[in-house]
């Protein structure tokens, strides 16, 4: 196991230096993160064969991850991930507004959520690092000052460990995700990836992707990923532009470490295992991607990746049933999730 650190570059106003973190393993898997949005730039894992390929999209350089064609690579997305109804949520009869930057509601915490905060980072041991930030009351609308910490860490059982904590000094919400863009082909298209998810219902949406209140059966549906299917055998019947909706997961408690989602990429047999803590997980098909400029001269376009974003409902503090998004003082919000790597024949 091993860390090393090095420069990846400046932030484009020129105020900050970012770092790289690389972790390997004894299996010669590597992530690399950077400080910037505590954000997975690649991982590199093996094929049936043996072949390295990085398995996640983004950028080459800080240009790139700061653009206006990003659309959250590899990124830790708060202070409130995924989206709030029309830019608003109320905490003990208080209502807050925050900036509504996806249409009339707010996503993945605002104009500068935690994807666009420089973090600070330490290596921990020989196979992990910690990221932490500081995010003071007031922030992009969000009440009470809230210390975020993400401890990522590579075992020599393939698997990337995420450990997110959070603590504030007044009565807030909270939900925390990564948002990396798998492909684990490598390349080319994710619709012959096959999805296995491991969930009964869905939160159904409105046309502008906030939540009804309503969790449906995916029973005899598009929606239905309990066995192993082609993403794109479906697709096209999908509400909107394709899958980009949270899973119910089922889990035998809450906060317990559950299977949420199994991906299997027949042309390589790399294969992807996310396990969480967490009660949904937001599985997308990167359906708004276009002519994005990637690493390496590389062109992302409309789902040629997915993201598997473990979470906490969409809109949770504008729907009472959904699991709650709120923290006291005092209390430690905590969140583990796991990606798994490996390869099947």
């Amino acid at each position: 196991m091993s860390v090393a650190k090095a420069a990846f570059g400046q932030t484009v106003c020129g105020k900050h230096t970012i770092d790289a973190y690389v972790l390997e393993n004894a299996n010669g898997i590597k992530i690399k993160a950077i400080n910037y949005g505590a954000t997975i730039v690649s991982i590199d894992a093996p094929d049936t064969k043996g072949q390295m390929a990085d398995i996640v999209l983004g950028f080459d350089d800080m240009a790139g991850y700061q653009g206006t064609k990003n659309p959250f690579f590899g990124a830790c997305c708060g202070r409130y991930a995924n989206r709030l109804g029309k830019g608003r949520f109320s905490v003990d009869g208080v209502e807050y507004f925050v900036a509504a930057n996806d249409g009339a509601n707010s996503l993945h915490g605002g104009l500068v959520g935690f994807d666009k905060k420089v973090w600070k980072g330490e290596v921990v041991g020989d196979n992990a690092v910690k990221f932490t930030l500081v995010s003071p009351d007031g922030d992009e609308g969000y009440p009470g000052t809230l210390t975020a910490e993400l401890v990522y860490t590579l075992t020599d059982d393939n698997e990337l460990k995420m450990d997110y904590k959070a603590v504030t000094d007044k009565k807030t919400i909270v939900n925390l995700t990564n948002h990396s863009y798998f492909n684990l082909a490598g390349g080319g298209t994710v619709r012959d990836h096959l999805m296995q998810i491991n969930a009964e219902r869905y939160t159904v949406v409105d046309d502008g992707a906030i939540p009804t209140g309503e969790l449906r059966d995916v029973a005899g549906t598009e929606m239905d990923l309990r066995e192993p299917t082609p993403i794109g055998k479906n697709i096209d019947q999908v509400q909107g532009l394709g899958y980009d909706h949270n899973y119910c997961i089922n889990q035998a408690a809450p906060g317990q470490l559950t299977l949420a989602a199994s991906v299997l990429d027949p042309s390589s047999g790399r294969t992807l295992e996310c396990w969480t803590t967490e009660p949904g997980v937001q599985f997308y098909s990167g359906n708004f991607m276009e002519n994005i400029e990637g690493k390496n001269g590389a062109i992302y376009n409309k789902q040629e990746g997915f993201c598997l974003e473990t979470q906490h409902y969409p809109d949770s503090p504008n729907n009472p049933s959904f699991p709650s998004t709120e923290l006291d003082p005092g209390k430690t919000y905590t969140h583990t999730t796991i990606f798994k790597f490996g390869v099947k024949a």
